[in-house]
């Protein structure tokens, strides 16, 4: 006679709670490339609005000093009061980042032709989108190139504040370079680190965070490597 282990659980119980947690995370990787998405277009409408009404003068106006460094002061307050701020408003902070970092984008408008910000534009997305594509669905671990990614970044930013100094051409184009390579790693890295932070279990506003922190992390991605390749294949005018 065969026997029957009383706290097994059944197959299909298995398959509909594997079939739930899909779900879910399709839900909630969703949602954060909704609010990216959403982000990226926010900053790109009021880079050009910024354009259109104010021109040149922002450029030499000592106000946009503001407008470079508000964004970084707002990423690092998002980043430190992420767990004790309600989804909502981490979600309309997120917003307000994006819309002030258009306000700093608009003076590529006016170095760069139309034209060439648009193609480069596209181009920066279609890579994003399949580096994306490659961090969800592959199955190789990368959390071992996290590490060198973020010394590679670390490395960028401070080959960029030297240049501030020696203007070097040179310099520029090989930061540019390897910045395109970084980025490029990172949103596969932080892709595939952002589906691992899913947890089924958490309630809204916690999901709420999660999505927030992770749309963060890839707008930041896309934008860095947008200028970055902008800066290598951008037509000046």
């Amino acid at each position: 006679m065969s026997t029957y282990d009383q706290n097994s659980t059944p197959s299909g119980a298995i398959d509909r709670r594997a079939v739930a947690i899909d779900a879910g995370l399709r839900d909630y990787m969703l949602r954060i490339y909704n609010y990216m998405a959403a982000g990226v277009g926010l900053t790109a409408l009021v880079a050009w609005l910024t354009y259109q009404l104010t021109g040149p003068a922002l450029l030499h106006n000592p106000l946009m000093w503001v407008f470079i460094f508000a964004p970084l002061a707002l990423v690092f307050f998002i980043s430190a009061r992420i767990n004790s701020l309600s989804a909502t408003t981490a979600r309309w902070l997120f917003f307000l980042y994006a819309a002030l970092i258009g306000v700093s984008l608009s003076t590529l408008i006016h170095i760069y032709t139309s034209s060439s910000i648009t193609r480069v534009f596209f181009i920066a997305a279609a890579t994003f989108g399949g580096l994306s594509l490659f961090g969800y669905t592959t199955r190789r671990d990368l959390s071992g190139a996290g590490t060198f990614l973020f010394m590679g970044l670390i490395g960028i930013i401070i080959a960029s504040l030297v240049n501030l100094f020696f203007r070097s051409s040179g310099l520029d184009w090989l930061i540019s370079v390897i910045g395109v390579g970084i980025f490029a790693g990172l949103t596969a890295y932080d892709t595939q680190r952002i589906k691992a932070m899913y947890n089924a279990k958490d309630d809204e506003t916690s999901a709420g965070r999660r999505a927030v922190v992770g749309a963060l992390s890839l707008y930041l991605n896309f934008l860095n490597l947008f200028l970055m390749m902008l800066r290598l294949m951008g037509g000046r005018r």
